[in-house]
């Protein structure tokens, strides 16, 4: 798999970018804040519909304009599919599928594959449960793009759900005023472990599928270290579920259900004490233990670093054996590594069908990737094979620059 061509309007800094794109690897060059690491984000939303720099869309739309578009031309297997996304201020999102309107934007999903690793992966090692939640999911909408509907689903019952219990614990705490009828809450419950119990199947299954990949990609980054592992981690899923080691079984989704209906009835006393949903796999978290320790808390830096480019390239290796490369996004990840990581990582690199790298300057990027340079720069983006194209001449939204394409 790999990006013919893509087009930007109004995304970040650039008003207009038409990059006609090879495969192999290609490196972006330019100095901090000259607009590298937006044409690897704008790849990433694509297979995504997501940003691995911030949470919402609202910065992606250049300064002053009402909507942003990203389009790609994929081409997979010999086939072409052109793919374009629409980022609308105060109004949703549209996208097409060759130039043909759907009517969702996540019906796009699963057409691009990427795989990016970018320095804000260390918080998948140190930062919030959120982190890895979002890591399991998009991989796994990445195998089964259906799944990005059962989780539009379960976000939209937890949040009417979680806005029922607030109102009916206020009503319980209150001395006047009638009792809270909490007949609608059965059925909420009925709704979000229907989707919470599909939702936790797939994570399951891909914890059990990474799992192998995650140790052989972490002993070649580190062969001196412990053995990575990882875990589903759940205060409410009966143990056996939470093995890395079971194979999935075909009536997982029926009882993962049963066990969410238990566990909201018995949780639903302090629900409504607390005015909060306390099960379900928003709750849950994914353990990424070195030995017998979690790397959490007690890994340091450089282990940190190396199970995250391992979650990484354990993602690239299990979407791979399905037949297809993903696209590789690198952004300016090999000045944070070391000899040994920076080889490791160029080893992967250098198989891909196509590679994106972000970088400040040509020594950053291991000779032996022998990347075609694009630079980037104040004044436009220099490449052969392409014309000028010009970028906003505002600031840029967040490094306070504008960005250029020069011939």
């Amino acid at each position: 798999m790999h990006i013919r061509n893509l087009t930007l309007r109004d995304f970040r800094s650039w008003e207009h970018v038409d990059l006609e794109l090879p495969t192999g690897r290609t490196v972006f060059l330019g100095a901090n804040g000259n607009g590298k690491t937006n044409l690897v984000e704008a790849v990433g939303y694509l297979s995504t519909l997501g940003s691995h720099r911030v949470a919402g869309d609202a910065p992606l739309i250049r300064l002053g304009q009402q909507r942003s578009r990203i389009g790609a031309t994929v081409v997979n297997g010999g086939r072409e599919l052109r793919i374009d996304a629409e980022l609308n201020q105060g109004s949703a999102n549209r996208a097409q599928i060759n130039r043909s309107p759907v009517r969702r934007p996540r019906e796009i999903l699963g057409i691009l594959h990427t795989v990016l690793f970018a320095p804000e992966d260390l918080s998948l090692v140190r930062g919030d449960p959120s982190e890895r939640r979002r890591f399991l999911d998009e991989l796994a909408t990445a195998r089964l793009p259906r799944l990005a509907g059962v989780r539009s689903d379960y976000d939209r019952v937890l949040r009417q759900r979680s806005a029922l219990l607030k109102t009916a614990g206020r009503q319980a705490r209150s001395r006047s005023g009638s009792p809270a009828d909490l007949s609608t809450l059965d059925v909420w419950d009925g709704h979000l472990a229907a989707h919470g119990a599909q939702l936790l199947a797939q994570r399951l299954r891909l914890v059990h599928e990474l799992h192998p990949y995650l140790e052989q990609s972490y002993r070649a980054i580190a062969p001196e270290s412990r053995t990575a592992a990882i875990r589903y981690r759940s205060a409410t899923l009966p143990e056996e579920f939470l093995d890395p080691q079971r194979s999935p079984q075909p009536d997982d989704v029926a009882a993962l259900e049963s066990n969410m209906v238990r566990e909201l009835a018995a949780a639903r006393p302090k629900e409504l004490e607390r005015g909060v949903c306390l099960v379900g796999p928003h709750r849950d978290d994914l353990d990424l233990m070195l030995g017998s320790a979690p790397a959490k808390g007690f890994a340091s830096h450089g282990e940190s670093w190396s199970f995250a480019l391992a979650l990484r390239l354990g993602a690239f290796e299990l979407l791979r054996s399905a037949g297809t490369d993903p696209v590789l996004l690198l952004d300016d990840v090999f000045a944070e590594l070391d000899r040994r990581r920076r080889t490791a990582l160029a080893a992967v690199a250098a198989g891909a069908e196509q590679v994106l790298i972000t970088a400040a300057v040509p020594e950053d990027v291991p000779a032996e990737l022998e990347a075609h340079p694009v630079r980037v720069t104040t004044d436009g983006i220099a490449d052969d094979r392409t014309s000028r194209i010009d970028a906003d001449e505002e600031p840029m939204r967040e490094a306070g620059e504008h960005d250029t394409v020069t011939p």
